[in-house]
């Protein structure tokens, strides 16, 4: 019994080593950007602000009640001339005066109230638009810093590759120099080479250390070993497959563009908010006092209790031209308004057709490269050959080699890019989601 419950915690010790240096997948990393990610903390904490603009402007329409209360010494000399003898001749005062108040006004018709609360539900709106945004971004750059680590990944797995045959070439050409063979010249190509990939190599270290550190500042931790890409991707344009109909899906559907478009509406507003200003404004109004003096200056003290309610009406004559300079200010910042949201809109259409196109090229250029490497292990395989039999030179094989290693690099980087651009063209219409992702996802695959 004591042996299984060993030879039980010896396996799950050994299963949670094992979890803890899993490779961690795009969603892995996407859950823990989702929780460590400081700017979309931020645009968090932005949008949860942007939710009380609403009750402040519910608060318009509401009675305010302010409460106030005082109290005095009163220390002097008085005379009387002429008054009858009743009151006497005077003499020091000295009297102490309390007093309380409570005061409200409920507004009744204010215009500008009617706008700002109109406004405060449009600014909620873009606030939750600008959350979604926030969290677009997100994965966008998660998928963009996760793809700048592997392949940085790629080209110190290549450069190793490429370092280790060119050392099997270094040693084939001095031992056929030793053996007289060959010209030194062999030997001092194969070393210039090795040389060079060494120094690229170190760079290559220190881009993939540059590449981790910006996928820390996001999920906040170094990464563990990344899942890659699959070398049976689907690549394959989104539905629908016409550049017009992405066109269209993004001029309805983006988020930025969609966020102008409101910024248009707070600026009309604007323009009725400044216009209020020369409205009347109608409120009721009440209050009450309670005041108590322990002496006058006709040496009497008193106990008031007063209590009022009526209707304030206040009609705007002049203010000195505020309020027109103001409206003419509103109806300016609307035209600005509007004419950034043409902006927008052209941006947003050239960002999907450039999109678009960039996809359509990296389908393409993923098969182009497919085949290049199919026909560059062939050029390396034949001059391989050719090196044996002594039709072909070290420099020859050397060469090969460089055109092999760089078209495998070349295809993984077209991989990364077309993955990456399905997702900016899903962003830039205004769909992307974590579902978009997932299917990102299922590309990926672990290394064995």
């Amino acid at each position: 019994m004591r042996k299984s419950i060993i030879s039980s915690l010896w396996l799950a010790g050994i299963f949670s080593i094992n979890s803890a240096y899993a490779a961690q997948n795009l969603l892995d990393i996407y859950q823990l950007a989702l929780s460590n990610d400081p700017t979309l903390a931020s645009a968090r904490s932005g949008n949860l602000a942007a939710q009380e603009k609403t009750e402040q402007g519910k608060a318009l329409y509401r009675p305010n009640v302010s409460f106030n209360s005082n109290a005095s010494h009163t220390e002097g000399n008085v005379k009387f001339i002429g008054a009858p003898p009743i009151f006497g001749t005077g003499g020091n005062l000295s009297y102490e005066t309390f007093g309380y108040g409570l005061n409200v006004s409920q507004p009744i018709f204010r215009k500008q109230n009617i706008v700002q609360y109109q406004q405060s539900k449009i600014q909620v709106s873009q606030a939750d638009k600008q959350l979604i945004l926030a969290q677009q971004n997100l994965i966008l750059r998660t998928a963009q810093t996760y793809f700048d680590v592997l392949l940085a990944q790629d080209k110190i797995d290549l450069i190793n590759a490429q370092k280790s045959a060119i050392s099997r070439q270094l040693e084939q050409a001095k031992a056929n120099f030793d053996a007289g063979t060959a010209t030194i010249t062999d030997t001092n190509e194969a070393q210039a080479r090795f040389d060079l990939t060494t120094a690229q190599e170190i760079a290559a270290n220190n881009e993939l250390a540059i590449k981790k550190r910006a996928l820390q500042a996001i999920i906040g931790q170094q990464p563990q070993a990344l899942v890659t890409v699959s070398n049976q991707i689907k690549t394959v344009l989104p539905e629908p497959a016409e550049l017009d109909k992405w066109v269209e899906i993004a001029e309805q559907n983006n988020i930025a563009l969609s966020i102008q478009q409101q910024s248009v509406e707070l600026a009309n507003s604007e323009v009725d908010l400044q216009n209020a200003g020369h409205l009347p404004t109608l409120d009721a109004v009440g209050n009450f006092n309670d005041t108590r003096a322990g002496g006058s200056v006709n040496g009497f003290g008193s106990d008031a209790q007063t209590a009022t309610i009526g209707l304030q009406l206040q009609i705007p004559i002049y203010q000195g031209g505020a309020v027109s300079s103001k409206v003419r200010e509103a109806v300016a910042n609307k035209q600005k308004a509007q004419d950034d949201l043409e902006t927008a809109r052209r941006k947003t259409d050239l960002d999907t057709q450039q999109t678009y196109l960039n996809l359509e090229s990296n389908i393409a250029q993923v098969k182009a490269y497919e085949q290049a490497l199919t026909s560059s292990q062939s050029q390396l395989d034949s001059t391989k050959l050719g090196y044996e039999v002594g039709i072909r030179t070290s420099v020859d094989v050397l060469n090969a080699q460089q055109q092999f290693y760089s078209a495998q690099r070349d295809l993984l980087q077209s991989r990364y890019s077309y993955l990456l651009s399905v997702l900016q063209l899903k962003s830039v219409s205004g769909l992307l989601n974590e579902t978009d992702l997932e299917a990102t996802n299922q590309q990926l695959v672990s290394k064995e």
